[in-house]
């Protein structure tokens, strides 16, 4: 085994721009068809789920990452990544920096493909560690020189803004509510665990960008089919996923289904280009793998550091 990370190694090596790189070098392997990434499987325990996440880049790895769903806060994900020649473990990660900074690379990653390349303002609904990890990741392809923040607690929001000011070359505040954060904004990032809507489609300014993160199935979603109607460009980081969800993804059954296409088929150039005023929507939902892949290569780089 060459190398076993606790959260405190991510947060010292694992820098924004890395996880962005090699979060996009993902995304780009899987749009080849050399990473193989299945939708998540889980084992029900009536109380709690154990869930997994595996990937393989063939010719090199596999891997996997397991979490929980049981009430234990904040308990701790596995990221495990194997030689595939030898089958012997390379690294393994315990904790939960990696998981939700992952998530944050591969946001990063669309925005620096749908976003326009001038975006400056952003809103933040949701004050969460996702919420926080999208930022982290912005910060490293756009320079941020507005961002408002809304979330329900008023104490929450507040800190959030305070913490998050050290990513953004202007203020980090907190908004009155959700329509205030939104209004003008070039780039909206939904994170929270809402069941229901938060923003209303028209608040969406011509030309932004828009990614969600939380709830998107059907009966249970952060936004409304109003939003996907307004937007020119609907994306997201897994087509199987997006499939495999159950209750179904809101999308489904619907005309908006057939007009999905990947973030990979984006940065290939396979998808024409929108207009200056067309907004688009990335769907998150955490392309199977990745964490294994910034695995792979965060134990290198810390591998060489330390040679």
């Amino acid at each position: 085994m060459d190398v076993v990370l606790r959260d405190r190694d991510v947060l010292t090596w694992l820098t924004a721009a890395d996880a962005v790189r090699w979060a996009g070098e993902a995304v780009d392997a899987h749009h080849r068809g050399e990473l193989a990434a299945p939708p998540r499987i889980h084992a029900d325990f009536g109380d709690g789920r154990l869930v997994f996440t595996a990937g393989h880049l063939r010719g090199s790895w596999f891997g996997y990452r397991s979490y929980d769903t049981f009430p234990a806060d904040p308990g701790a994900q596995l990221v495990v990544v194997h030689d595939e020649t030898s089958g012997q473990v390379r690294a393994v990660a315990i904790g939960n920096e990696l998981g939700p900074r992952r998530t944050g690379a591969i946001g990063a990653v669309a925005a620096d493909a749908l976003a326009p390349p001038g975006a400056v303002t952003a809103a933040v609904i949701g004050s969460g560690v996702q919420a926080y990890t999208q930022l982290w990741a912005l910060a490293a392809v756009r320079d941020l020189r507005e961002v408002r923040v809304y979330s329900r607690d008023p104490a929450r929001r507040s800190s959030f803004a305070a913490r998050a000011q050290r990513l953004v070359s202007g203020p980090c505040r907190p908004a009155p509510g959700a329509r205030a954060a939104v209004d003008g904004a070039q780039i909206v990032i939904l994170a929270t665990s809402s069941p229901a809507p938060v923003i209303d489609a028209a608040w969406i300014a011509p030309g932004s960008y828009v990614t969600t993160l939380g709830p998107k199935q059907q009966g249970r979603a952060e936004f409304g089919l109003d939003l996907p109607d307004a937007a020119a460009l609907l994306v997201t980081d897994s087509l199987e996923q997006i499939g495999a969800y159950h209750p179904p993804h809101m999308l489904a059954g619907t005309p908006h289904r057939q007009r999905l296409v990947s973030l990979g088929a984006v940065r290939a150039g396979e998808i024409p280009p929108l207009g200056r005023a067309a907004i688009s929507l990335f769907f998150s939902v955490g392309l199977a793998g990745t964490e294994a892949f910034l695995l792979n290569r965060l134990a290198a780089h810390i591998a060489a550091q330390r040679r």
